[in-house]
């Protein structure tokens, strides 16, 4: 199906979120601006065959008439048996080079159409291909930057899980050295107390003063 202008005012873009993009105001207004410029090339085209079917039609009158001329020509009483003058048999060649001017008029302006419509056509598609390759450059350096953005957040994650991690064996070596000179101070506490007792059950009640 043929592309029309009104295609491309109509066209409606889904959004995408979270991700980075053209502005859409600019993007909007280079497409008016083209649509702006293809509708102008429709109506010098339209103009272009207006003016080639006027001049076609305008051929085909002289043409008809011609065989009218020459009937009435023969029509015509024999007046003498003279012959008739040389600038008689020169006539064809003057109407062939009438009628080859408008033919090649309208050839020149044929041609004219169709280069003017390959111009814009090819201005057309390259404005295209640049807005392709433009958004493709543009994803590409997006995706690109969300990889390095990913490993150096992963990267990031990972340092701060191996600090963690020592941080907690550190805590788990604290813990248990604590524990352990905890359990022997109250060992050493438990055994004073011990020797204090025994030691006081075997003094005389004399040595202390009674």
């Amino acid at each position: 199906m043929a592309l029309t202008p009104d295609d491309v005012v109509t066209k409606q873009f889904q959004h995408v979120r979270f991700k980075e993009g053209f502005d859409p105001d600019e993007v909007d207004d280079f497409l008016d601006e083209i649509v702006v410029e293809w509708r102008k090339t429709i109506a010098e085209n339209e103009e272009l065959k207006t003016k080639l079917a006027a001049l076609e039609s305008g051929e085909a009158a002289p043409a008809a008439a011609a065989p009218v001329a020459e009937t009435a020509q023969v029509e015509e009483p024999v007046v003498s048996e003279v012959p008739a003058p040389a600038p008689v048999a020169a006539s064809p060649a003057a109407s062939t080079a009438d009628d080859a001017a408008p033919v090649a008029q309208s050839a020149g302006i044929i041609e004219l159409a169709q280069r003017l419509h390959d111009e814009h056509v090819a201005e057309g598609k390259a404005q295209r291909d640049q807005l392709i390759g433009e958004a493709q450059a543009q994803a590409a350096s997006i995706v690109a930057e969300a990889e390095q953005k990913g490993r150096e957040e992963r990267a990031r994650l990972e340092k701060e899980r191996t600090t963690l991690e020592g941080r907690i064996t550190e805590l788990r070596n604290f813990e248990r050295d604590y524990r352990s000179q905890l359990r022997s101070y109250i060992e050493g506490q438990l055994r004073d107390l011990d020797t204090t007792a025994s030691s006081s059950g075997s003094t005389p009640v004399s040595a202390i003063g009674l």
